[in-house]
């Protein structure tokens, strides 16, 4: 478990070091404004800071897309690689019947037979 969760902060300071230094700066080279942290608007002298929020929430698109497309993408490639030509059977045949059961089935639900 501890090693989980040593690995995992790892791979939060990689992945927050690829979205801070090569996204943003790719989506702020796009957008020509590299920092929204400067935005902000006044509502009877409350000074409103928006701009952080926009940061953040760009901030979490990128993680997510980047975990999405360079963890899971990758990870479900692998797997359906791996099990091709075999998948996991979910279900088995009744004895009696001969229909469809779950795996973890007792009985039978076309014809209440006991099945082990």
């Amino acid at each position: 478990m501890a090693v989980g969760v040593v690995i995992g902060a790892a791979f939060g300071t990689v992945v927050s070091a690829l979205v801070k230094d090569l996204l943003t700066p790719f989506i702020g080279a796009i957008a020509k404004v590299p920092d929204f942290s400067s935005m902000f608007f006044v509502l009877n002298g409350s000074k409103f800071m928006y701009g952080e929020l926009i940061n953040a929430l760009i901030s979490f698109l990128l993680v997510a897309l980047s975990i999405y497309f360079f963890v899971v993408m990758p990870m479900n490639t692998l797997n359906s690689k791996l099990h091709k030509g075999n998948p996991i059977p979910t279900t088995k045949k009744c004895p009696e019947c001969k229909s469809d059961i779950p795996l973890d089935a007792k009985r039978c639900a076309h014809c209440t037979q006991l099945v082990n």
